[in-house]
């Protein structure tokens, strides 16, 4: 039986960053559920009976695993991480002081506090729609406080030319590993390598 792969982006972004690779499959094989940084959180139900693939994307995998939504089958995290900010413990972690500042800015300039993380990871594809500026704290938050090790995923996706996720941090994280050359942004630079990594997960 085919599976169901349920998709869950990352921070300032949306269920239409995705696309690409959803049109690599069938239709009725994906589900992008949208965690409400431009609008209310969308989270179509998942058909029952058949295997589910959790794929999350930077935060949308740590929000999978800490927040535990559904049954899986697999679990891929996408320039993942199951911690994000710096502590005791995992000095591969970004500063707080980093994400500390980011949430300061937030309430008075929502837009340039984006658009200063979407042109750090490289992505042109930011919606016209207002942002939820309380949404997007609480997921500052969530990056700043969250540590879901030692869960693991099945795979893990990770670029080797990622400006956001240090190649420290992907393996203080994860032990299955599979390298692609490209940056944070993977399912739009290459949603070829990426479906083809999705069906072998699967399997």
């Amino acid at each position: 039986m085919r599976p169901v792969y349920v998709l869950v982006h990352g921070w300032g972004l949306e269920a239409g960053f995705w696309a690409k690779l959803a049109a690599r499959f069938a239709p009725g094989d994906v589900l992008g559920w949208d965690l409400g940084f431009f609008g209310k959180p969308c989270q179509p139900p998942i058909p029952e009976g058949r295997p589910v693939v959790a794929v999350g994307h930077s935060l949308g995998v740590l929000w999978l695993m800490h927040e535990r939504p559904f049954g899986w089958d697999r679990l891929v995290a996408v320039n993942g991480f199951s911690c994000f900010a710096g502590r005791l413990g995992f000095a591969a972690g970004v500063a707080p002081r980093v994400l500390a500042r980011m949430r300061a800015r937030l309430a008075t300039q929502p837009r340039e506090v984006l658009a200063a993380f979407l042109g750090q990871i490289g992505y042109e594809g930011e919606s016209g729609a207002v942002p939820d500026v309380a949404r997007l704290g609480w997921g500052l938050e969530a990056l700043a406080a969250w540590d879901a090790r030692p869960c693991q995923p099945d795979l893990a996706l990770c670029g080797a030319g990622d400006p956001l996720v240090t190649r420290a941090m992907s393996e203080a994280c994860f032990e299955r590993i599979n390298w692609h050359p490209g940056g944070h942004l993977l399912p739009v630079e290459d949603p070829d390598w990426c479906a083809a990594r999705l069906r072998e997960v699967a399997v």
